[in-house]
């Protein structure tokens, strides 16, 4: 195709005149068939990198995504620009489940969303391998949740490598099916487990520093929960009409602290998991329209929603991992003006004031329990077979399949069936364990430049580099 024609078309549907590096580059990758691991930063325009290739051909684009409120904003937007796109998830009612199913059928949809759990399911596995169905690409949305969540509760994250080359078995000779990987938040370490979980080929990478100059940083330690909110309050107070979103970790909190700040005189919302498709829309809706200066949130919101005008967030209570602050932080400023992020977080030894630490230690319990499972699991399951059969052995049978994946093994001989390696006892890599929560500590405890702390995180280089833009940098 020709590229004036591809650009023509951008500026038709999205109304842009040009690319943005590297837009431009990625598109022409995916058109080529060429796998790609692209990291962008929060607001770096990903998804239009994987719509428009897939406007562009004939056939089916899949997208995998992590969380149904992401889908659903991204489905939304893409019909409302007459575009043919749908989303297959569990909170779909009987009636748009066959309308889908019917439209892949009949080779109506350019683009499929999907949770890895959905495109594994029977109803759609069973009309992606028909034989007539072109599948152009795989593309997979917030890849970190990959790293994040593919060894603990989302073990379908690690079946993905092998839909390719199983799907390929069922289409016409000389198919071609491009993987890509889209995320703001990998170092080095994920994009390899990204690479290696997905079974690139030779893909071509694609990264941008996350640093973002209108953004500043700030984190405040506090002794007491009446200081955790009276901080929260004053920095509220500060900001009057200004349209912000606060996170705390989990659904009580978010609930709790909503109405408190209700009873003082403000108008916010919770916003967890645990509320219906519905509920979660009306509150999206009436946050971006200004209705809500804003909204009290789990981690289930934020990936993907985009209100640039947002001029401050803040955690409330910090997350357990220092790419899901950058992911959420980075919903901040995204007009290019002003923006703070806020993180309150209790005292370091958590004598005084023990919550954090708590959360902390509870994480690391829990994922050392899940190795425990998975070597006595390892014992039982036979060493080769179904995914289905060691899931009737124990509730917790496809998560350990994942863990063992991770550890090198076991491999799947493709997304419903697995062999086992090895059945050599290897020890938890306790460094594996601690590192996610010991690196977010020495972000919230460092006395240096916190952009720069999170750039080396990340991987980028930050040779001579000072922000001026974070409370280290502004004290100094």
């Amino acid at each position: 195709m020709d590229w004036e024609q591809v650009r023509d078309r951008l500026q038709t549907v999205w109304g842009y005149p040009d690319f943005r590096p590297p837009q431009g580059e990625i598109v022409r990758c995916l058109l080529e068939k060429k796998d790609v691991l692209v990291v962008l930063p929060t607001g770096g325009g990903k998804s239009i990198c994987f719509q428009l290739p897939a406007l562009l051909q004939t056939g089916l684009t899949l997208v995998v995504s992590p969380l149904v409120a992401l889908m659903e904003n991204q489905v939304q937007d893409l019909k409302q620009r007459g575009l043919p796109a749908a989303s297959f998830h569990s909170e779909i009612d009987r009636r748009q489940r066959k309308e889908i199913l019917k439209q892949l059928e009949s080779q109506a949809l350019r683009l499929l969303y999907l949770s890895p759990e959905s495109l594994l399911s029977p109803h759609i596995w069973e009309r992606l391998i028909a034989p007539e169905l072109m599948i152009n690409g795989l593309m997979l949305d917030e890849a970190h949740c990959l790293v994040q969540w593919g060894e603990t509760f989302r073990p379908a994250y690690r079946r993905l490598g092998v839909v390719r080359e199983t799907l390929l078995q069922f289409k016409p000779q000389g198919s071609q099916i491009s993987i890509a990987a889209f995320t703001a938040t990998a170092d080095l370490e994920a994009c390899q487990t990204i690479e290696t979980a997905l079974k690139l080929q030779t893909p071509t990478y694609f990264k941008e520093s996350p640093y973002r100059q209108n953004l500043q940083l700030q984190v405040k330690r506090v002794c007491t929960p009446a200081q955790r909110k009276q901080n929260l309050l004053s920095f509220i107070q500060q900001r009057k009409q200004q349209s912000g979103l606060i996170y705390a970790r989990s659904r009580s909190v978010t609930e709790t602290l909503s109405q408190w700040l209700n009873n003082k005189g403000y108008k916010s919302e919770p916003y967890h998991a645990g509320l219906s498709a519905g509920e979660r829309r009306s509150i999206e809706e009436k946050w971006l329209e200004g209705r809500r200066q804003f909204v009290i949130a789990t981690c289930a919101f934020g990936m993907g929603i985009n209100k640039p005008d947002l001029r401050w967030v803040v955690h409330y209570q910090p997350p357990l991992l220092l790419s899901e602050y950058l992911q959420e932080v980075g919903r901040g400023g995204r007009d290019g003006n002003r923006a703070t992020a806020l993180t309150l977080v209790s005292e370091p030894t958590g004598l005084l004031y023990p919550e954090d630490k708590q959360r902390e230690q509870y994480f690391i319990r829990q994922l050392r329990q899940q190795y425990q499972k998975a070597r006595e699991l390892m014992k039982r399951i036979p060493t080769e077979g179904k995914v289905a059969t060691v899931e009737e052995i124990s509730p917790h049978g496809a998560i350990v399949l994942a863990l063992l994946h991770g550890c090198g093994q076991l491999e799947w001989l493709d997304p419903f069936h697995y062999r086992l390696l090895s059945r050599k006892q290897t020890p938890v890599n306790l460094s594996k364990i601690l590192k996610p929560p010991q690196q977010m500590n020495q972000f919230l405890s460092t006395r240096e430049c916190r952009w720069r702390f999170l750039l080396e995180a990340f991987g980028f280089t930050s040779q001579g580099f000072r922000c001026g833009n974070c409370d280290r940098c502004l004290r100094q």
